[in-house]
């Protein structure tokens, strides 16, 4: 990742132009064309350093259920139980913590039975059995940015 990079992910998390050719702002933002722009995160995202680009919404505002979700899992299954994780859609972001439930996940779907159904099929698809569901009681958004030039 060099600082082009750096200085296109400070872009798209912080100020993504909603405009009809986002890309092409962004690119005249860091001085490239929009095409090197989109080549540029294709790559970002294939390296795994950009996991989804989208918009973040308040889900109970839009008739969808959250959960943060935590479970334990052995150092030797991790990269295999975060890619299952990873494979539904309605998993926003998940982070390894240094705790007993190492692995922390947010789930949002339509409704809560939804929620327990995908994590009783991560259980069985990923042998981890324990997984804590801890459904949103209230709703917090905290921007997190992460400056990348530096």
């Amino acid at each position: 990742m060099d600082s082009l990079d750096k200085k296109i992910l400070n872009i798209i998390q912080t100020k993504f132009p909603i405009t009809q050719k986002p890309y092409e702002a962004i690119g005249r933002e860091a001085g490239i064309s929009e095409k090197e722009t989109i080549d540029r995160i294709a790559n970002l995202k294939k390296e795994g350093i950009i996991r989804r680009i989208g918009a973040t919404f308040d889900p109970k505002k839009l008739g969808f259920t959250s959960s943060l979700c935590a479970a334990k899992v052995p150092k030797e299954k991790i990269d295999e139980f975060v890619n299952v994780v990873n494979s539904y859609p309605g998993i926003t972001h998940n982070y390894e913590r240094d705790h007993q439930y190492n692995i922390w996940f947010t789930f949002i779907a339509e409704s809560m039975d939804e929620i327990e159904k995908s994590l009783k099929e991560i259980s069985e698809k990923t042998g981890i059995t324990d997984i804590k569901n801890l459904p949103t009681v209230r709703f917090f958004k905290i921007k997190v940015d992460f400056d990348m030039s530096k």
